[in-house]
C-alpha cells in the first residue's frame, strides 16, 4: 500500500466535505468523480451546475449526486457575505465590495464555506497561482494561535524505499515563506514534525539544510540556518533534529558517517527544512522530475482549517492525493 492509499484509508473513517472551486478545469472534475467512487471524502463543487455538467459530459466524466453550490443562488450566501465583511471591514472593505468578492471569486466563497463550518477543507491551484489560492486562506481561515505562523510543505514519495521514511519525505517550506528567519525556520521544523506524525508511524528526523555542513563554509545564509538549529534544539528539545547540513549528508548514511559521524539524524532524515523558498521550490521540482517522485503540494500547515494548493502542472492522481491529504488534516487527530 502506498502512502496515498493509507491516507485515503484513514480519511475514510470520518467523511468530511472538501471544497473544489476550480470547476472550469476538467482535471478537477475527473478527480471529483474518483473521490466519489472511492468514498474517502465528500467533494463540493462551486459554480453553475449546467456549465459544470456540460464540461464533464464533453469529457465523459460521470458526476452522480455530486454537491454543486452556485454562490449566486445559495441560500446562505448573504450570511457568508456578511461574515466576510466582518472579517475584513477593519481593512477598509465595504459591504458591497465584500459581496462582489464572495459571490464572484470562487476561492473566497469556498474559504468562507470552510470558515463557517459548511465544509472542512479546500483544494485549489490547478489553474491559479499559489498566491491566489493562499491569500484568501490567510485572510479568512488564518494561522492558528497554537502554530503562530502558517507554512507549506510537500509530501514526497520516492520509488527508493531505503530513503527517508520508507521512501517518503516532508519538504518544507517550498511554497509560502520567501525568506524565513531563524525563528521561522525553527517553527517550520516543529510544524513539520507534527505533520509527519499525522502521516506516519515512526520518529521524525529533521535535517536543516544548507550549502555547508557544520560551518564548513562561513556566510550569513549559513549563520541563519545554524541559529535556527540552536533555537529548535532549545525550544523543541523533544524533537530529533540536526544541522546545518548538506543534502547528501542528510539522506545518505555513508556520507553522513564522514561529515557528521555523531549525528542521530544525518543520513536518516525524513524531514528536510530548506533555508528559503528558492531552495525548497527548486529542490522539490528536481526530486519530482529527476527522481520520478510523486510530489503532493504545496500543502499548508499551521492554518485553523486545511486549505491546500496544487501545482498548475498537476495530474488527476495528484489532485486526488491532495484531496485525501486535506481530508486527513481536517480530521486529525481523530483517526
Amino acid at each position: 500500500m502506498n502512502i496515498i492509499d493509507e491516507i485515503k484509508r484513514k480519511a475514510g473513517k470520518k467523511l468530511v466535505r472538501i471544497v473544489l472551486p476550480e470547476t472550469e478545469d476538467i482535471r478537477i472534475l475527473k478527480a471529483c468523480s474518483i473521490v466519489q467512487k472511492e468514498g474517502f471524502a465528500i467533494p463540493i463543487l462551486i459554480g453553475e451546475e449546467e456549465k459544470i455538467m456540460e464540461i464533464a459530459q464533453k469529457e465523459g466524466v460521470v458526476l452522480t449526486d455530486v454537491l454543486i453550490i452556485n454562490p449566486k443562488t445559495y441560500k446562505k450566501s448573504a450570511d457568508l457575505v456578511q461574515a466576510f465583511y466582518e472579517i475584513r471591514k477593519d481593512k477598509g472593505i465595504t459591504l458591497d465590495e465584500a459581496r462582489e468578492i464572495v459571490l464572484n471569486n470562487y476561492r473566497y466563497f469556498g474559504n468562507m464555506l470552510v470558515k463557517e463550518g459548511l465544509a472542512e477543507g479546500l483544494v485549489s491551484g490547478s489553474v491559479s497561482t499559489t498566491s491566489d489560492t493562499l491569500r484568501p486562506a490567510l485572510q479568512i481561515i488564518k494561522a492558528s494561535f497554537e502554530e503562530k505562523i502558517a507554512s507549506s510543505f510537500f509530501l514526497m514519495e520516492l520509488e527508493d524505499k531505503s530513503l527517508g521514511h520508507n521512501g517518503c519525505f516532508i519538504y518544507a517550506d517550498c511554497g509560502m515563506i520567501q525568506n524565513p528567519t531563524s525563528e521561522e525556520l525553527a517553527f517550520i521544523a516543529k510544524s513539520s514534525a507534527k505533520t509527519f506524525s499525522m502521516f506516519f508511524e515512526g520518529e521524525a528526523k529533521i535535517a536543516f539544510l544548507s550549502h555547508s555542513t557544520l560551518s564548513s563554509s562561513l556566510c550569513p545564509d549559513q549563520d541563519k540556518v545554524k541559529q535556527a538549529v540552536c533555537l529548535a534544539k532549545k525550544n523543541y528539545s523533544d524533537l530529533k533534529l540536526d544541522g546545518e547540513m548538506q543534502f547528501d549528508a542528510a539522506i545518505i548514511p555513508s556520507i553522513a558517517e564522514k561529515k557528521m559521524p555523531n549525528s542521530e539524524v544525518a543520513g536518516h532524515a525524513n524531514i528536510l527544512i530548506f533555508p528559503d523558498l528558492d531552495a525548497g521550490n527548486i529542490g522539490y521540482k528536481i526530486t519530482e522530475r529527476l527522481a520520478h517522485a510523486k510530489a503532493y503540494g504545496p500543502l499548508t500547515q499551521g492554518l485553523n482549517k486545511p486549505v491546500n494548493d496544487l501545482s498548475r502542472g498537476c495530474d488527476v492522481d495528484s489532485i486526488v492525493g491532495v484531496i485525501a491529504i486535506t481530508a486527513l488534516q481536517a480530521i486529525y487527530p481523530l483517526v
